[in-house]
Formats: C-alpha cells, structure tokens, sequence
C-alpha cells in the first residue's frame, strides 16, 4: 500500500489543448466529475494562490462542493493544487461519502507532449492526514483510480468532439 495515488492517461490532443480543456471552467464543466453529475462553477481564479470552487449533484439532487487552492502553475506543463470537500462557502468539511477521509490532499498534475499526443500524470497525495485517514486513503486506491480513469476518459470523449467540431 502506499500514501499516494498516481493515475497516467494519454490522450490524442495537444499539449496546449489538454491544459485548456484542465484550466477553462467552461472546458471543465463539459467533463470533470462523475459521469452523469451536474457540474456546476462557483468560483475560478486559475492562478497561485487562486480558487476553483464548484459543486457537483447526483441525478438523483445529492449535492456535493468541492474547492482547490492552486499552489503552482507552469502553462502548459504543471499544475500543483491542494483540494477537499467544502460547503457552499468553501470551509473544509469532512467528505460525504466516508468521515475518514483526509481532509485535505496535494495534487500534481504533469502534461508532457509527444508526437502529438499528451500524457498527463496525476499524483495524490493525503496532507496531514491523521493514521486513520492515512488507512482509508490506502484502502480507497482502486476508488481514486476509478474516479480519474473515468474523469479522463470523459475529457477524451470530449477533446474528440470538440475537435471534430473544431471549436479549439
């Protein structure tokens, strides 16, 4: 088991358009998130030190917020933002879905471009978490790779689309 969950997707795309599609809320609200969840963008200030705040709801009206504090940014290359479940105003609460999640995670997010195509890299990482969350977070692995293997293959779906309608 390990503290720290990495995820790596190629996508068929450019680098730039990849990081568009990561950093332009109206790119994001077409296919971040669970599959089938209302997207919805309350706050985004794409800079260090700045907030992405948003809310995603269940078909069924379960809502849930989210929010990130980017850390560092190098377009077109890194983003580094820490993230955790908040509510409306954006305080950190606990998650809804266990009471033993860490609050708070580190994420790194690297886009490196090859002939083309653009592999991105993800790594989670639990901040200062207590044992307990350090365990859940540990036992989730397959929950956190379901979720960004899913998120990605959305933002596939969609940098298809987008190119086939030639709207980049």
């Amino acid at each position: 088991m390990s503290t720290q969950v990495k995820i790596t997707h190629t996508f068929n795309a450019p680098r730039e358009l990849v990081f568009k599609a990561f950093t332009e809320s109206e790119h994001l609200q077409n296919w971040w998130g669970p599959k089938g969840w209302t997207f919805n963008v309350y706050k985004s200030d794409f800079r260090a030190g700045g907030v992405f705040h948003y809310s995603q709801k269940t078909a069924d009206g379960d809502e849930m917020w989210v929010k990130f504090v980017y850390r560092e940014i190098i377009v077109p290359e890194k983003i580094v933002y820490t993230s955790f479940f908040s509510d409306e105003e954006g305080n950190i609460v606990r998650a809804p879905f266990n009471a033993d999640w860490p609050l708070e995670t580190l994420n790194s997010m690297t886009f490196i471009e090859d002939e083309g195509k653009t592999t991105v890299t993800a790594i989670v990482t639990p901040l200062s978490a207590t044992e307990g969350e350090l365990k859940t977070f540990e036992e989730s692995q397959d929950m956190v790779h379901e979720g960004f293997s899913g998120t990605f293959n959305q933002l596939e779906n969609y940098l298809s689309e987008e190119s086939e309608a030639n709207l980049w």
